[in-house]
């Protein structure tokens, strides 16, 4: 049976395992890459979270493989979570095949690792610094990987990953498929992608500036003494059915936590510091709906897939205005409605107006109604005029139906 997968050449068993997952249609990014992958040409994809960028590689690369074998796909990821995640969706997509997954990742112990190693596996995914640990152990070798994925690499970039990547590349052999994902592309990385690929078919699916338009989203300007109190005023009066708080800095997640669990709010808190057990255990509390509220730093804003978040509240304005997108992009997902509050204090005001400028709207700056403002130039109808002229009138069409 035909379906728009099948369409693209992947084989009947891996379509249907696509069907039992519930897609119906491939994405942009799978329907460009897929058939690249398919005849082992190099990739340069640059996608947005949320675009179906891991089964847009996932898949090609299962019929490739075929039959269990040695390991012959390494998958590098930033982090633990995406890492995981990753690894999940290729058990998934591989379920009618003989072929073996597994991860490794730092922030546990090596026993299971080891163990999987050894026993054999066909599909690695992994963060870089345990796998050089692995490999410097013996426990693997890369000398027959036949496809590398260098997944979220402006990310492994901003955590100052590229040495360790650099060496992972090297211990793979110099004949094989590199797939090379990555939502920006500075100049850093060309440098690299172009040490790293050969002839690279460039799929590029358009680069996101404004939020999705099932997503209301303001600015809500206050001094920098009531952010809490401000914070805490928008949970009383909003319902919610669950909410993430980002923080620009994990000591600041874990402040605004312990406050949050102490007028209690049911929390979990998601940043780099936090072990592994300690960072799953607050995502499946919050997916579950153990917690209410997921408190975390930026690695939860991109990548991560977490259904059903129906507010984003920023306690702390992003320093890059892609990451105002990404985050907010964390609600008002699959054509549901999310809404998305911003505290702006004076130190945030040149960010605040780099969102703007970035997303070509302006952003519209609300007050709530009883709180007891201290009064600051933030409020003075001047500067509120200036802050919100990036652009007044797309601002104005896209709050009309923004819900109040």
């Amino acid at each position: 049976m035909d379906t728009p997968f099948s369409a693209l050449g992947l084989s009947d068993a891996l379509a249907f395992a696509v069907q039992e997952m519930g897609y119906v249609n491939p994405t942009p990014i799978q329907s460009q890459a897929i058939p690249v992958v398919l005849k082992g040409g190099d990739v340069i994809g640059s996608a947005q979270t949320g675009t179906g960028k891991t089964a847009a590689f996932a898949l090609p690369i299962i019929q490739r493989l075929g039959q269990h074998g040695r390991l012959r796909c390494l998958v590098l990821e930033p982090t633990r979570e995406l890492a995981l995640q990753v690894e999940e969706a290729f058990q998934k997509f591989a379920k009618f095949t003989d072929l073996r997954v597994t991860i490794v990742y730092g922030g546990v112990g090596y026993g299971k690792q080891t163990d999987d190693l050894r026993r054999g596996v066909d599909i690695l995914a992994a963060t870089p610094g345990r796998l050089l640990d692995h490999l410097e152990q013996g426990n693997c070798t890369l000398d027959q990987v036949d496809v590398l994925v260098l997944d979220e690499v402006d990310r492994m970039l901003d955590m100052g990953f590229l040495p360790d990547v650099r060496k992972i590349v090297q211990k793979c052999p110099r004949e094989r498929q590199t797939l090379f994902f990555s939502a920006t592309l500075p100049a850093e990385l060309e440098q690299l992608a172009s040490w790293a690929l050969r002839d690279p078919v460039k799929v590029e699916i358009g680069r996101q500036r404004s939020p999705a338009e099932t997503v209301s989203h303001a600015f809500y300007p206050v001094v920098a003494s009531q952010k809490f109190d401000l914070l805490q005023l928008l949970l009383e009066r909003t319902e919610f059915k669950s909410v993430i708080i980002f923080s620009r800095t994990r000591m600041g997640a874990d402040r605004i936590a312990h406050r949050l669990k102490h007028s209690g709010h049911t929390v979990g808190v998601l940043h780099s510091d936090r072990n592994q057990r300690e960072r799953i255990e607050a995502l499946e509390g919050f997916r579950s709906g153990k917690y209410e509220v997921l408190v975390a730093t930026d690695i939860a804003a991109r990548g991560l897939d977490i259904a059903g978040v129906s507010h984003v509240i920023n306690y702390d304005v992003p320093e890059n205005p892609e990451d105002y997108v990404h985050r907010i992009g964390r609600t008002g997902r699959a054509q549901n409605t999310g809404d998305a509050f911003t505290l702006v204090t004076e130190d945030d005001v040149r960010d605040a107006r780099s969102i703007e400028r970035f997303m070509g709207i302006g952003v519209e700056r609300k007050k709530v109604e009883g709180f007891p403002y201290i009064y600051s130039a933030l409020f003075d109808d001047k500067v509120l005029a200036e802050t919100a002229a990036a652009a007044a009138k797309p601002a104005s069409r896209l709050h009309r139906g923004a819900r109040r």
